[in-house]
């Protein structure tokens, strides 16, 4: 029966990946669906690796168990065994005659109409992330204002900074980063983020961008690069020069952490009480390697404290930038929803609720759906919005969504908008179609479309750059006897070959 089973199962497989071809056939209109057919496939995914890991061992036969039966059907009389599989299986439904029998050709197919579906995408989202479109960070900045010496930043505020650590920006003080209520805090939001990109990204192999995270922040903490987070005296100096930099007469405080204005305002602060403690404290931190015998073993301690909280910075960091399409969206519609009345906000979301509880029973009303949506008025061609209704116009005008840009590089895509042209020269599908082309610094073909422009203005950077290579043995002359001027490295040449 061990090659039945392994028949079975590569059946199975068959049957698993024809139910993700028949998925990813279809592109639904509306984001719910396609998260819904999206995870779906992902656990299709999972089960065709199940499958793989039990089918392995069959071929691997350390038992010989399979070579023994494939030896016994070959030699002995096949109708023999034929018929002893065979009265097994009728001894197996005498013993359980009331079994009923599986259609397997049912299990991976689609699910249309009002059959239940085998992942509902409405549990995963709140209705502030209108099923992954935007973050739900009130919770992550309720634990931000109870933290100690933090800015008191109103939400929208918050959105702008939240993953910007260097104090002056919204971030905490470095002396403030080691307590247990701020570890906890960053737990917080690196784990909502985290979840958050797996239920929107469920097809993406998400834990080895993790890890590919993880080895990077490790490179950098033993080069001493981890912005922020450097030694005392490195940075120290970081933060001046940066300060510096900023305005022409500021002032930086390395115990306060803290920028000035000018000279006058940073000497009137050397007097408070609050500078006096932590000038304490930062010569105390200065002295305490080279003053106590303890003092290594308390250093090592502190710094693996510092590492625990830069580990999870680095990778808030890290989270937001590979999601900062959903970063400025979720911005912009905290900002519309503060426009709008309470009887706009009450009414978006019944539609939102109306549109969750519809996909529940849509079986019986999937005309009426089809019908409502033929009707559906919109002269001026406006797109979709969530709920799958038009957008209303002084939105479209905003963003200047009337204007498309193509995009040749990009397979001639079509962006419609200023905003989303600007934003998809740093997306990953502009960048891997530059690379292909030969292009490696990306930075410098920012607002080029054409692929000629493109291989040509490469060509004109190789060209410079292989000029500036200046060819040491063409720039020295040598002399032979004969008074025949040549570069040195021809008449070295020559001098080894006895022509000279």
């Amino acid at each position: 029966m061990l090659v039945e089973n392994q028949r079975y199962v590569h059946e199975d497989l068959e049957r698993l990946e024809q139910g993700i071809a028949d998925r990813m056939g279809e592109e639904p209109k509306h984001i719910r669906d396609r998260l819904n057919r999206d995870h779906e496939v992902a656990q299709l995914l999972d089960q065709i690796q199940r499958q793989s890991g039990e089918l392995l061992p069959l071929y691997e036969d350390k038992a010989g168990l399979r070579s023994r039966e494939i030896l016994q059907i070959s030699t002995a009389d096949p109708l023999e065994e034929f018929y002893r599989q065979v009265s097994s299986i009728k001894e197996h439904h005498a013993r359980y005659p009331n079994e009923q029998a599986e259609n397997s050709e049912q299990w991976y197919r689609p699910h249309k109409g009002g059959e239940e579906q085998p992942f509902i995408v409405e549990n995963m989202f709140s209705g502030e992330e209108a099923y992954g479109q935007f973050f739900d960070l009130h919770g992550c900045h309720e634990s931000y204002l109870n933290l100690p010496n933090a800015k008191r930043l109103g939400y929208m505020q918050y959105l702008e900074v939240f993953d910007n650590f260097q104090p002056g920006y919204g971030g905490v003080k470095r002396a403030d980063k080691l307590t247990d209520q701020y570890f906890k805090y960053l737990g917080e939001v690196m784990e909502y983020l985290e979840s958050f990109m797996r239920r929107t990204r469920p097809l993406e192999n998400l834990d080895e961008v993790f890890d590919g995270w993880q080895r990077e922040f490790e490179t950098a903490w033993e080069k001493d690069e981890v912005q922020g987070w450097q030694k005392e005296a490195s940075a120290a100096r970081a933060n001046a020069t940066a300060r510096t930099l900023s305005t022409a007469e500021a002032v930086w405080c390395e115990a306060c952490e803290k920028e000035f204005k000018n000279e006058n305002v940073y000497k009137g602060h050397l007097n408070g009480r609050k500078h006096i403690k932590a000038a304490a404290l930062l010569t105390q931190r200065e002295e305490a390697p080279e003053g106590a015998a303890n003092g290594a073993p308390a250093t090592s301690a502190h710094r693996l404290k510092e590492r625990a909280v830069a580990e999870r910075e680095f990778r808030v960091k890290k989270l937001v930038g590979a999601m900062n399409i959903e970063r400025d969206d979720t911005r912009v519609n905290v900002e519309r929803r503060q426009g709008m009345t309470e009887r706009e906000r009450a009414q978006e979301l019944e539609n939102l609720y109306n549109m969750t509880s519809g996909a529940q029973n849509d079986g019986e009303e999937e005309d009426d759906k089809d019908d409502d949506d033929d009707k559906l008025y919109n002269p001026l061609k406006l797109p979709l919005a969530w709920d799958g209704k038009p957008i209303p116009f002084w939105l479209y005008r905003l963003h200047g969504l009337g204007q498309e840009f193509p995009c040749e590089i990009c397979g001639n895509f079509v962006y419609r908008g200023r905003r989303a042209f600007d934003k998809h020269f740093n997306e990953t599908n502009h960048i891997t179609n530059l690379k292909r082309l030969g292009i490696t610094d990306t930075y410098l073909f920012r607002d080029i479309t054409s692929i000629e422009q493109a291989v040509k203005l490469w060509d004109k950077i190789q060209r410079d750059q292989n000029k500036n290579q200046i060819d040491d043995g063409a720039v020295v002359q040598m002399e032979d006897a004969e008074g025949n001027v040549m570069p040195e490295k021809v008449y070295l040449d020559l001098q080894k070959q006895g022509l000279l």
